[in-house]
Order: C-alpha cells, then sequence, then structure tokens
C-alpha cells in the first residue's frame, strides 16, 4: 500500500483540490421519485456495474491519493446485497475523515444501527414532504410511515449528523418548507432545500415552471423562523443558517440561482465505474475499464485519477428553459 500524500494530489486546473468522492453503488431504488428517474426505468445489467471489490479498490486509491471523505449513495444503496460488508471495509481505511451514506430512509428502521457500527458517521436522507398522500405522488411507490421509522431508528442510533434533503417543486411541495423544518427542529436533526437539478427527461412536470428558488424558500421560512447565517460547512454546496433557539441548521443547494463551482472538492463515481468531474457535464474517464484491463495496479489506476483532474470543467451550464443536454438520471449518477 502506498504511502499517504503529505501533499494534495488531486488539483485541477482552476487550482481546485479534490477531497471528496461520491460513490453510487446501484442505479436500482425502490422509489421511483418523478424528478429522479422515470416511472418504467430500464436499469443495467450486473456484468456493466462495478463488484463491490472493485469499488473498494477504487476507493483505497482515492484515499491514498487525498481524498478524506466519501459518500455512498444510489439510486438507494442499501437495496444492494452486501452494502454491510462494503461499508465496513471502506470505514476501516484510516485516512478518511467521514464516510457518509445518503438514502430514502426506508430500510433504515432495521439497518441504523449496523450501518452506525460499520462507521458511517452521517446521513443524509430524501424527504420532500411530511403528506403521506402526495408522499406516495411524488415517489410512486414509498410509504412515509416507514421513512418516519428510518429517522427513528437512525435520531436512536446516534450518528454524528442527521440532515433531510428536500427538493421543493413550485405547487407541487413549496408550501410545506414550514413543516419540514418544524419537524427537522422537533428532531434535533438538519434539513437542506434543493433546486432542482435538470438530469434525465421526464414526463412527470416542466422544469421550468416547477421552479421555485432558494431566496423564494429562505423568505417563506423566515415568516416563522429566526434565521442566522453560519460559516461552517460540510464540505458541500449548501450555505447554512441555524434557527434560533434550536440545534438545526438549514441548508441551500442553490445549483441555478447560486452557482456554486468556484469551490467544487468533489467528483463521483457512477455505477458503471465513470468517473464524473462535474454533475453537470459529460467529462469523465472510465475507470472501470481500467481496472479491468490492469486487475491490481494500483499505481496505473491512480495516475489515471490524477490525469483525469485535467478535464474537470469550470462549472455547470444547467438551463431550466431547454431539454437537459444530459440526459443521464439522477439515479445512475449518484444523488
Amino acid at each position: 500500500m502506498s504511502n499517504f500524500p503529505e501533499t494534495p494530489q488531486l488539483v485541477d486546473r482552476f487550482g481546485r483540490t479534490v477531497d471528496y468522492l461520491r460513490i453510487s453503488i446501484t442505479d436500482r431504488c425502490d422509489f421511483r421519485c418523478m424528478y429522479c428517474m422515470s416511472e418504467e426505468m430500464t436499469f443495467l445489467p450486473r456484468a456493466q456495474i462495478l463488484t463491490l471489490e472493485e469499488i473498494e479498490f477504487i476507493a483505497q486509491a482515492f484515499a491514498e491519493l487525498g481524498v478524506i471523505k466519501i459518500r455512498i449513495t444510489g439510486g438507494e444503496p442499501l437495496v444492494r446485497r452486501g452494502v454491510l460488508g462494503l461499508l465496513e471495509r471502506l470505514g476501516q481505511i484510516e485516512s478518511l475523515n467521514e464516510l457518509v451514506l445518503s438514502t430514502n430512509a426506508s430500510k433504515l428502521e432495521d439497518m441504523a444501527e449496523p450501518i452506525k457500527q460499520a462507521g458511517v458517521k452521517r446521513i443524509n436522507i430524501s424527504l420532500d414532504t411530511l403528506d403521506a398522500d402526495k408522499f406516495k405522488q411524488i415517489t410512486r411507490t414509498g410509504d412515509l410511515s416507514q421513512v418516519l421509522k428510518g429517522i427513528k431508528a437512525a435520531t436512536k442510533a446516534g450518528f454524528e449528523k442527521i440532515k433531510i434533503n428536500a427538493v421543493i417543486l413550485k405547487n407541487r411541495n413549496h408550501l410545506e418548507t414550514i413543516d419540514l423544518v418544524q419537524f427537522a427542529v422537533d428532531q434535533g436533526i438538519d434539513i437542506s432545500f434543493i433546486e432542482e437539478m435538470p438530469l434525465g427527461v421526464v414526463s412527470s412536470h416542466d422544469r421550468a415552471e416547477v421552479y421555485y428558488s432558494s431566496d423564494l424558500i429562505k423568505a417563506d421560512l423566515e415568516e416563522k423562523f429566526e434565521l442566522h447565517a453560519v460559516a461552517d460547512n460540510t464540505g458541500g454546496p449548501s450555505v447554512y443558517f441555524k434557527v434560533a433557539e434550536s440545534n438545526t441548521r438549514v441548508g441551500f443547494i442553490s445549483p441555478h440561482s447560486a452557482n456554486f463551482c468556484s469551490t467544487c472538492n468533489r467528483v463521483r463515481l457512477t455505477v458503471e465505474g465513470r468517473l464524473l468531474l462535474c454533475l453537470g457535464n459529460e467529462h469523465s474517464v472510465d475507470l472501470k475499464k481500467v481496472i479491468r484491463a490492469n486487475p491490481g495496479d494500483m499505481e496505473k489506476l491512480k495516475l489515471t485519477i490524477i490525469e483525469a483532474m485535467k478535464i474537470k470543467p469550470e462549472k455547470h451550464e444547467f438551463d431550466l428553459t431547454e431539454q437537459p443536454i444530459i440526459l443521464r438520471h439522477m439515479s445512475a449518477t449518484g444523488g
């Protein structure tokens, strides 16, 4: 095993250091959220996706190159067989500061404690509404009561941080932001509101018509809550505010109204093994091809990753008035 670097090795053309890797371990999910995937999805055959051993090998390479935070995502990562074993092995990479997980919480009631024991420090949970009927409509297949049980189990397990992520769509759930923040305050957890990203073709809505900016959400919240800006962040794109007289932080992820690309410190490994250098562009390198052509060759893999930094673009170019240039759905990219 190579020594861990004392200086950053993953630096792009714009001087940004990459120290955060998001890994999609499956494109499958037990929900069919309208902004994430089509109702009828064709999932990838097993041979086209990375094995758990390949994911671990790539994660080790990134850790040796200076990545200190890894997020496991999907689809829904907890539907993949063997996920707990993978989390345990990743949790043993000593140079990682954080191993974190994104989930829809449908399986957390039973898995929260084992996930915590595996070394996961923080969990992000997708939750766009507290209305059971609307939840079913947005997710198409989800059961709100099961998700709430999962959140309760995660809280009991004692993770360092639990955060709700809510995608807000005008005339769908934009009137529920106050209720969602109150829920977060009552649970003692954080919440981030996300402007929808135009990934994949969706038939359920016109993205321009349902766009609801972070500024509008913040203005709505300030009718009830006193929000104080905070300087700390978790290495992601959220801008945070603390709810007065609570332990809850409210974050805003604003790819349209407040482009955050200048501080981008992350790359994504797709379920097919492509190293995606930007969520809103197709600049990528096929790491699966590299490791299957050169099994066990850590140095070859690391050199490929270092070279990939040269094609990381400066910023995304999202345009809600046009059909998406990015045809892949969020489920295949890693949420």
